[in-house]
């Protein structure tokens, strides 16, 4: 190290300028610590300087820098412990631990056996009013600072241990706003978290519908933004007319969020004043001639149609006038078009459309979810197959529109898309459908069949666990037939 500038030393010479780095150690004027010699040695240099005491042979740069390295260890690790209070206790449990069985599993699942059954483990525990064993929420509070989806089951599960650990560790504090038991009290709603104020809502609302419209009207202008649009997704459970007054003032709310959750609302009501209002927009645009249906996309947003929940701005790469007819026909109550057009659902989506026939389309399938009418999806999903819409299908339907749709199609994403639609658990009929697929494609092994096995082993009712292992040998089948088996043994376990 020939230069003050130079070598490695430099690199001592910068930790040396962060005072975090130097020794705390306090020493009288015009004495020189030890620390302050070896930066003096740095920016000089070690052979104007080199540091005292070096062995004979020694480099006198590696020296330098392995005391520096010694000296800022000193420092950070030589602190006097800052006083401290002891922790208050944390508080008595009120719900009952889930058995030793079920907590040996979860043990498991976490640390990696069968990790795409958490959710349903947890939803299942927290579900039945359990709450875990200490000694499991370290790890399962770092899944869900991971993993939002499974927080409010985290809430009810963690207890109270959970929330006094979450008030000690900031990774944690989401925890702080998530529900907090299966089964909240009146006084949550001015007392409980975020979490316990919407599922207490939620209970009222299936219990009572017009008092938990009435309690939300009665805080609605306190209540922050997030909330407002939180709070308005639970009015969908009972929905009917006499919600139509609050929800039309909702419209004018100052978030968008908020403004277009009451217009989701309001688009499944059909005699609704925002209905009628869609309707007068698609009569002037839509009309059949010659057997065809000829379309007019609007040319402008107005202040009236995005009040109505029509979003002005469009997605990247789609043009204006298509996204705007695309809300107008998704936000138009589908009763609307059999008077319009004088054709009933299985003809109209028969129907050649001139022009803006993908925008209309995509608005039907987006109406016939949202009003979650099933015939207007069963429709559609014959000539474009869905989850969305397969999801729409009283639950009976499902299974065998699914199963039908398993049987005629290949092993493809969009089979594996449209399974995710049908409501677990699978019955006997979608679960041989399917089983029968794995089996007929298990000698091919194309690159997705391990993914149908997965969601099989996932979605079949767990107690159909003997259907698969009497159906073959093959590993595929009883890879499914493994799964299901630890699925029943799971839920024995929590019942």
């Amino acid at each position: 190290m020939s230069g003050p500038m130079n070598g490695a030393a430099n690199g001592s010479a910068d930790g040396a300028a962060n005072p975090a780095a130097g020794p705390a150690k306090q020493t009288a004027p015009g004495t020189m610590t030890a620390w302050e010699d070896l930066v003096s040695t740095a920016l000089v240099g070690t052979e104007r300087r080199p540091p005292q005491g070096v062995p004979a042979g020694a480099d006198p740069a590696v020296e330098l820098l392995e005391r520096a390295a010694v000296q800022t260890v000193r420092a950070r690790a030589g602190q006097r412990p800052r006083a401290g209070e002891p922790l208050e206790a944390a508080p008595r449990e009120e719900q009952p631990v889930v058995s030793r069985a079920a907590a040996d599993r979860l043990a498991r699942i976490l640390g990696g056996e069968r990790p795409r059954v958490l959710a349903e483990w947890l939803r299942t525990a927290a579900g039945r009013g359990y709450r875990l064993a200490p000694h499991l929420l370290p790890e399962l509070l770092d899944h869900a600072a991971r993993d939002r989806s499974i927080r409010p089951h985290a809430g009810i599960l963690a207890g109270r241990r959970g929330r006094w650990l979450a008030a000690l560790n900031p990774a944690w504090d989401f925890l702080l706003e998530e529900v907090t038991a299966a089964r909240p009290r009146p006084e949550v709603w001015e007392l409980g978290t975020c979490g316990d104020r919407r599922a207490y809502l939620a209970a009222l609302r299936a219990a009572d519908p017009g008092a938990a419209r009435e309690l939300l009207a009665a805080a609605w202008e306190k209540e922050t933004p997030e909330d407002r649009a939180a709070f308005l997704e639970v009015l969908g459970e009972g929905l009917s007319l006499d919600d139509e007054p609050f929800l039309e003032a909702a419209l004018d709310d100052r978030r968008r969020e908020v403004r277009h959750e009451a217009a989701d609302l309001l688009t499944r009501l059909p005699d609704s004043r925002l209905g009628r209002r869609m309707a007068e927009r698609v009569a002037r645009r839509f009309a059949v001639a010659r057997g065809k249906l000829e379309v007019d996309a609007p040319f402008e947003c107005d202040a009236a149609m995005e009040r109505d929940g029509i979003r002005a701005k469009p997605p990247r790469g789609t043009g204006e006038r298509g996204w705007w007819l695309q809300q107008l026909v998704a936000r138009t109550p589908l009763g609307v078009w059999g008077d319009l057009l004088g054709r009933p659902p299985r003809e109209l989506v028969r129907t050649k459309i001139v022009d803006w026939e993908r925008e209309v389309m995509a608005g039907w399938v987006r109406a016939a979810v949202l009003q979650g009418d099933p015939e207007w999806a069963r429709e559609l999903f014959a000539s474009d197959p869905l989850a969305d819409l397969l999801a729409v299908l009283p639950r009976e339907e499902q299974e065998t529109v699914a199963a039908g749709f398993v049987r005629r199609h290949g092993l493809d994403g969009q089979l594996i898309m449209v399974l995710g639609g049908a409501a677990a658990p699978w019955g006997p009929e979608l679960a041989r459908a399917v089983l029968h697929k794995i089996l007929e494609l298990s000698g091919t092994q194309p690159w997705n069949l391990g993914e149908l096995t997965k969601l099989a082993g996932e979605r079949v009712d767990p107690a159909l666990y003997g259907l698969a292992e009497r159906l073959s040998p093959e590993p595929p089948i009883q890879e499914v037939a493994a799964l299901l088996r630890f699925r029943d043994d799971m839920l024995k376990e929590l019942s």
